[in-house]
């Protein structure tokens, strides 16, 4: 079964522990996070939670997005995300990162990466640059053969690593270590070792274990 929480990636940091080591952490926002819906294997298909975290203004949101909160009496949330096989809760409750989490827990964390817009396979994909001196006959962070080889006929195979679009995809990172969690201001903060993929102050991240 798995268990989840929201949150908003703030940024890193470094705290130093009883060793005197400097450990590298994530600080992870996570306010209260409120079931919406409940999903069955019977209903739906699949055992699912639906959580919403962030409280909005009702502007923000769409009217089917209203009209499922306004069904469930829940106020206005911005973010709406389901975690697969969790189960034990009831529309309505609040969970809480003390009650779910542990220090010294390890979890994983599933975010969108920061985009680096279109790239070439040198960054993309760490290809070798070219011969950087005056007789390197191509051009240095060129590709290189694209086809012809034998069997393969006069075409480009599919699947080749080819300049375009890097980042901005979800990426699940897993055996993080949960360093501490820390209250302030009716919000938990979960400091996590390691790096969470995507930017500060803007990324969801879907905390589970």
């Amino acid at each position: 079964m798995n268990i989840g929480l929201l949150g908003e990636k703030i940024g890193m940091t470094q705290i130093l522990t009883s060793k005197g080591e400097n450990i590298p952490v994530t600080a992870i926002l996570v306010g209260s996070n409120t079931v919406t819906q409940v999903k069955t294997l019977e209903k739906d298909g699949y055992n699912a939670l639906q959580l919403a975290w962030q409280e909005c203004r009702s502007k923000i949101l769409n009217k089917p997005q209203l009209g499922h909160l306004k069904k469930n009496q829940i106020s206005p949330h911005k973010c709406l995300r389901e975690i697969r096989n969790m189960t034990g809760y009831t529309v309505g409750d609040k969970l809480k990162a003390k009650e779910i989490f542990q220090n010294g827990q390890k979890i994983r964390a599933t975010g969108i990466s920061k985009g680096q817009g279109t790239e070439g396979v040198i960054k993309r994909y760490n290809y070798t640059l070219g011969n950087m001196g005056h007789g390197g006959g191509y051009p240095h962070r060129q590709i290189g053969s694209m086809a012809g080889g034998r069997g393969t006929g006069q075409r480009i195979l599919k699947g080749k690593k080819m300049p375009g679009r890097m980042g901005n995809e979800k990426v699940t990172v897993s055996n993080l270590l949960i360093v501490k969690i820390v209250e302030h201001e009716n919000k938990e903060i979960i400091l996590v070792q390691g790096a969470i993929p995507g930017t500060k102050n803007r990324s969801l991240v879907k905390l589970w274990k």
